[in-house]
């Protein structure tokens, strides 16, 4: 069974993602980005590959999303991450698939301007993309607004555990014991036991800091390298240290605070 790391663009899902990769997947909670490939983006062109599904055929891919999703849970017992940017609407899962949902929220004035670093795209250009929605590859990630509303659905079903990139970083203890116990309650099993050693190595491991200091020594494979110059953008850029009041255009915070409003004072941004 999947448990849905999903989460609109440069929100924190990679974070928590290492989170996991570090506490699930080593021995001792120490991290390193091989770590990471253990959680893989969903839909990923070579899952349905293995199907004979042609990736170019974005309409075959979505129609596919579900049988490829039972082919995962066939071959595997095991409690399966994945990550994901696509918004919620009926062919992209199934409870016979999901475990649980994980969804991850940020800021959006501060997800704008993470978002034109990361893209090395302009300010009003990151502006149309996360309130007009649109695709990304395979995945259909929506606008800002419909991507976070859209997995509520799995409230319903005792299934859906909200995480604000901005409670992560201010204190990743309690948050990642509510991600473990979550994930936990979820598999139906008896009081959690968490390894103390591993727990600590895992927040240590994956401080921002440190992020930041892997990917100067040895890089990201998932940094973003903008096709036209050849530059690849830092990927664990500022965090928690990318301040909107200071960064961003009145125009721009007067625009997303007028489409999102709903959202940010139910989030408490506003």
């Amino acid at each position: 069974m999947i448990v849905w790391l999903a989460s609109y663009p440069k929100s924190g899902n990679t974070y928590i993602r290492s989170m996991l990769a570090s506490y699930f997947f080593s021995k001792d909670g120490s991290y390193d980005f091989n770590l990471i490939k253990n959680i893989k983006q969903f839909p990923h062109g070579g899952l349905f590959q293995e199907l004979g599904i042609d990736i170019k055929n974005q309409n075959e891919v979505v129609k596919n999303y579900i049988r490829v999703q039972d082919m995962i849970n066939k071959n595997s017992r095991s409690i399966k991450f994945f990550k994901t940017h696509s918004f919620f609407f009926e062919l992209f899962t199934n409870l016979n698939n999901t475990l649980g949902v994980i969804y991850i929220v940020r800021d959006p004035r501060n997800v704008i301007l993470s978002l034109s670093n990361f893209m090395s795209m302009p300010i009003e250009e990151s502006l149309k993309f996360m309130t007009k929605g649109k695709g990304d590859g395979l995945s259909w990630i929506e606008n800002w607004s419909k991507n976070y509303n859209s997995w509520k659905i799995f409230k319903q079903h005792q299934k859906y555990l909200l995480i604000k990139y901005e409670d992560l970083i201010k204190n990743p203890n309690k948050i990642f014991l509510e991600i473990l116990e979550f994930i936990h309650k979820l598999q139906n099993k008896s009081k959690i036991i968490i390894d103390e050693k591993k727990f600590k190595n895992t927040i240590e491991s994956t401080s921002f800091d440190n992020l930041q200091k892997l990917e100067k020594e040895k890089g990201f494979q998932e940094a973003h390298k903008d096709p036209k110059i050849g530059k690849v953008s830092t990927f664990f850029d500022l965090g928690s240290k990318r301040d909107w009041t200071k960064l961003l255009d009145k125009n721009i915070v007067v625009e997303l605070e007028k489409t999102f409003n709903e959202e940010m004072k139910e989030l408490g941004y506003l």
